[in-house]
């Protein structure tokens, strides 16, 4: 099961998820208790190694910024949350990065089709909330079958196999869920996590 830890802020948390076995890192470079800067951004991936994906991520920020800023931190992939449009997944590839586009549980079915993202993640109601959901009304949508999507929102180490089994997701994001308080990082909680997600897939 692909796996990524997102909302990381320090050295300490990036080599937990890298050394715990994460596919993915993720940067939150939009207003946020996670936010870091773009010089933070970069300075962090001098822990992540190749073969791991670091990832820059976005709300509501205009396309073009959304790349500007992810070129500063050195990021060649961007999460996209909010109102996003076909034309901004082909803007943002147009440009050379790939895209993870985010969408939340309760989105319109053509939200959920193929726009020519890299991959589709979908999210909480409320994102960032921590707030579990009903994770099986994700299966068996027409949109998703046969594609690479990531479940997100209320995931944590106790819940992430049966989630995602129920969810028949491809992958998995976390980050309130392997928190100690609301933007700081629990590396047990982290190293925890992915070897539940990386045993999930084994069975």
């Amino acid at each position: 099961m692909f796996v990524k830890v997102c909302g990381l802020s320090t050295p300490e948390s990036v080599r937990e998820a890298v050394g715990a076995g994460a596919d993915a890192v993720g940067f939150v470079l939009t207003a946020s208790p996670r936010v870091v800067s773009p010089t933070q951004a970069k300075a962090l991936l001098a822990d992540v190694p190749e073969g791991v994906t670091p990832i820059g991520v976005f709300r509501d920020e205009p396309v073009a910024d959304a790349i500007a800023i992810a070129r500063a931190a050195g990021l060649e992939w961007v999460q996209l949350h909010g109102q996003r449009s076909r034309e901004d997944v082909a803007t943002a590839h147009d440009a050379g990065m790939k895209v993870i586009r985010a969408v939340t549980m309760g989105a319109e079915p053509a939200e959920f089709a193929d726009w020519g993202e890299d991959l589709l993640l979908i999210d909480a109601a409320v994102p960032g909330s921590g707030e579990e959901w009903d994770y099986s009304a994700m299966a068996g949508i027409p949109e998703l079958e046969g594609r690479n999507w990531l479940l997100a929102g209320g995931l944590h180490p106790d819940n992430v196999a049966r989630s995602a089994a129920a969810a028949r997701a491809w992958g998995v994001d976390v980050s309130s869920g392997v928190e100690s308080s609301r933007g700081v990082k629990d590396l047990a909680k982290i190293r925890a996590f992915v070897h539940a997600a990386k045993s999930a897939a084994r069975v």
